[in-house]
Order: C-alpha cells, then structure tokens, then sequence
C-alpha cells in the first residue's frame, strides 16, 4: 500500500527485484520508496513484502529530530506492515525486522537503497489460479 500521504503522487505496485530508494517526494509530507531511476513515482508495497537493504537501516529518531542522532536499526531485512489502522489521518506504512522492532517508513533517512525480495503469497500471479483438477468421470453402467 501507499500511505495516506502519498495520494498526490504517482504511484505503481512494487515488483520482485525492484531496486529501491528511500524517497522524500516533493508534493507529499512524507517519504516513501521509489524505484531507482524513479524518483518522482512511490512504489507501493503489500503487507508481507520482504525486502533487503543494502545497508544497515537508518531511521530519524521518534522526537528530537535535527537534535538527536539518527537510529541505526542494525538490520538489513524487513518485512513491510500496515499499523495504527483504527486510525485514518496517521501514517500506517511501516517495516517490521526480525528482532520485532517496527519502524515507520515516514522515519527513514533518505537515500537508502532496498531490493523487493518477495512478494506475498496473495500477490503472486501462480497463487491466484487454482489448481487444474483432473475431470471425474463416472464409469458408465452399459458398457
């Protein structure tokens, strides 16, 4: 998904090995992933996308922003969420690591790279169909 924030620009849905780049876009009060070579485009992500970061994540910290230091999360794999849903006028995009830390996507530093690992089983063109079940014929009774 793409956050409440980003519904004036232009957006696309996020694809297995897309390269991405945390994005502070010019029309929005917030930041984002854009593909690399897109800046202008947020690339939306579904829950239970994982995706990898070049290097160790960095995210502005929850006050004191310009006083205190940037967090070093000390992770490089995440798993994308949606949180604070009961809530329509918050930010909900939001990157859970496998220690259980849960980071909003608003607070990463810009610049940072990722590539879309995986995408949710739902998200999958092969886990749409249905498997192809063989016809059942009953025998006929006059041969």
């Amino acid at each position: 998904m793409c956050d409440y924030s980003l519904h004036n620009v232009a957006t696309r849905p996020a694809q297995i090995e897309d390269k991405l780049v945390t994005t502070k876009f010019s029309n929005s009060i917030t930041r984002g992933f854009a593909a690399v070579g897109e800046p202008h485009v947020a690339v939306c992500l579904l829950p239970g996308t994982e995706i990898a970061f070049d290097e160790n994540v960095e995210c502005e910290p929850a006050f004191g922003v310009g006083i205190l230091a940037n967090k070093k999360i000390g992770q490089h794999l995440a798993r994308f969420r949606q949180i604070n849903m009961h809530n329509p006028v918050t930010h909900h995009d939001a990157l859970e690591f496998p220690d259980g830390q849960v980071v909003l996507l608003s607070r990463l530093c810009e610049g940072q790279r990722a590539t879309v690992l995986q995408l949710p089983a739902a998200a999958r063109p092969e886990a749409a169909k249905e498997p192809a079940m063989p016809e059942v014929r009953e025998p006929s009774l006059s041969s």
